[in-house]
């Protein structure tokens, strides 16, 4: 078989998750086991992998699954912890007080707060952190898993202290003869060209990502508010833009000077304190008769409503009084643990102690080997911090027991999702093409998995605009990876080996491989375990495929943008590139303030009946 008909294979799966994911509304749980079932088939009888591979990949993926699973757990155990004692209430008011405004909440808790769990922790762990605490301040769980999707982007290539870039990019890259040679004849050293790439990934998250807040705030509105309308959540750009840069531009200058293990961390930092008091001070915040507030709730449409919406209405009510401080207390403790851990070499090292890694090793004689340390997941870290909260805020032991009950509830109701969707994309990343399925004259796809093979599909089309579409194989990579980690290992020596082999040199090539780090980053918006894990911490269930088509229009415009700007930079001076980029640009934020909306479909419907 040749290029083309081994990339129509290759994608299948693809094909698959979105034929019955998002276009049939397929819930995750009824969809993914069908993409499992075709890409075993596929990797077994078209690539020509041998079944023990698939099998031990699969094994792989319940690992995964298992570690993913954990970190859902213990992210909802703490919220139920903090609902329990009574704290929610607390941190309820304290939000109003800032700001009534649920665009300006959402900025606050997701953009900024998210961002800085990102920088901490990475892998999800923003968005199942931050949308049951949206939830318990009174978001519809769709919304608020919507807008935690939204920005796992800018944050996501500094997350988890730079793993995207020191352990994907660095791992994809390094000691690869091609590079090496590249590189000497540069004149520049593996460190130095990493850096420089870092300071490229900061460059495209800044330009593209300061706008990331005000698409949030107009999806907000657009699905969620009365009028449903992007314009209504447009009114407050003034400050959506003031806290997109109030976060970038730190994150740029600090992903240039101290490398890439700190941007979305101290970034996110820099931007709360300097957002949440003006946001405070009422600084370029809406007046408090144009204050935008969901309907009641009565009047919210079935699908937006997760398990915690359809808590009983004294959930929120004062059990007992506790500080503002106290209140945040756990969430503190888990942002400092969460740096201290990722940090301090003693501590990781300790918890990575060789007596508490749960491994498999040469599964089935596949030559792949499971391994997990479940005192390193930020699961663990919730957990210890959930039973700190257990005496800090000084609970019953009822209420605390109905903290687990209803955690586990929470965790079953995702498991069924994840522990078919994370083995089908471990199948799709281990499989290895076989040379009795390629044809004469394509011996090099020999060995390739079936996301290289896609990509070398693309890259045999489009040929010198490879830059516009980097960002698209990114992205591709996180979609089926779930991390913008792996889609750098996986695909950032493809990315210069192309850009070389297109003509551009190497700081070009390292252009490029920006452009894959940053796509593989807005990828993470519509990651499938990703939606799920976040998903299920809010109670919601079976919605995957509508969030994938809610998420589209940001992901698009990430995706567009990078690729365009990337041309125009590596084209060279003034050029019409940049013309196209400000035209793109310009076309997403018209077609928002002139769209006029459907009005409420609530009231439509109560006039109905």
């Amino acid at each position: 078989m040749g290029l083309g008909l081994l990339s129509l294979i290759a994608i299948l799966p693809v094909i698959t998750i979105m034929i019955f994911l998002v276009f049939l509304n397929w819930p995750a749980s009824r969809a993914m086991p069908i993409a499992l079932i075709i890409t075993t088939f596929s990797a077994i009888f078209l690539w020509g992998t041998k079944a023990n591979v698939v099998a031990g990949a699969a094994v792989n993926g319940v690992f995964t699954a298992l570690e993913v699973l954990f970190i859902v757990f213990g992210a909802v155990l703490l919220l139920n912890t903090v609902k329990e004692s009574g704290a929610i209430h607390t941190i309820r008011q304290g939000f109003i007080s800032i700001s009534p405004d649920r665009r300006i909440q959402a900025i606050i808790i997701a953009w900024l707060f998210g961002a800085f769990i990102e920088g901490a922790a990475g892998f999800g762990t923003p968005a199942a952190i931050a949308a049951p605490l949206l939830v318990a301040i009174g978001f519809p769980a769709l919304a608020a898993v919507m807008v935690t999707l939204i920005i796992q982007s800018t944050p996501v290539s500094f997350g988890a202290i730079g793993t995207p870039i020191q352990v994907g990019v660095n791992t994809g890259l390094r000691d690869q003869v091609t590079v090496t040679n590249a590189l000497e004849g540069a004149g520049l050293t593996f460190d130095q060209y990493l850096l420089q790439i870092a300071s490229n990934v900061g460059f495209f998250h800044m330009t593209i990502g300061v706008l990331i807040p005000l698409f949030m705030v107009a999806m907000l509105t657009r699905y969620f508010g009365k009028k449903r309308s992007f314009l209504e959540g447009l009114k407050v750009w003034k400050f959506a833009l003031f806290a997109g840069a109030a976060f970038t531009i730190p994150y740029y200058l600090i992903a240039v000077f101290l490398g890439p293990e700190f941007p979305s961390l101290l970034g996110a930092l820099i931007g709360l304190l300097i957002v949440v008091p003006a946001a405070k001070a009422g600084f370029l915040t809406p007046k408090e008769e144009e204050c935008f507030d969901f309907e009641a709730k009565n009047r919210w449409e079935p699908e937006w409503l997760g398990s915690l919406n359809q808590q009983p209405p004294d959930v929120l009510q004062v059990k007992k009084n506790i500080s503002l401080p106290m209140s945040w207390l756990p969430y503190v403790l888990v942002a400092g643990l969460l740096v201290l851990t990722r940090t301090v070499d003693w501590l990781g090292s300790l918890l990575k102690n060789p007596t508490v890694t749960v491994r498999l090793e040469n599964v089935f004689g596949s030559g792949i080997n499971s391994i997990s340390t479940p005192l390193f997941l930020p699961g663990f870290i919730f957990i210890v911090v959930s039973v700190l909260t257990f005496f800090l805020h000084s609970m019953k032991k009822t209420n605390y027991l109905n903290a687990w009950k209803d955690s586990f509830k929470t965790v079953v109701a995702a498991g069924m999702a994840l522990i078919f969707a994370i083995p089908m994309i471990k199948i799709f990343l281990l499989t290895a093409l076989s040379a009795d399925k390629v044809s004469a004259g394509s011996e090099a796809l020999i060995g390739m998995n079936m996301p290289l093979v896609l990509a070398s599909g693309i890259a045999n089309i489009v040929g010198d605009f490879w830059p516009l579409f980097a960002p698209t194989v990114g992205a591709l990579g996180a979609f089926i990876a779930g991390s913008n980690t792996f889609s750098n290992m996986m695909f950032s020596l493809f990315q210069f080996g192309t850009a070389e082999s297109v003509g551009l040199n190497v700081n070009q090539a390292g252009m490029v491989v920006a452009l894959q780090a940053i796509g593989g980053a807005a990828g993470n918006m519509i990651c499938v375990h990703n939606i799920v894990a976040a998903s299920a911490t809010v109670g919601l269930v079976g919605k995957e495929g509508t969030l994938i088509r809610k998420v589209f229009i940001p992901l698009s415009y990430y995706l567009l943008a990078g690729g365009i700007l990337g041309m125009a930079i590596i084209s060279g001076g003034i050029n019409f590139w940049f013309l196209i980029y400000g035209v793109m640009v310009m076309s997403f934020i018209y077609y928002m303030v002139t769209y006029k909306g459907k009005g409420s479909i609530s009231v439509e419907r109560k006039i109905g009946a």
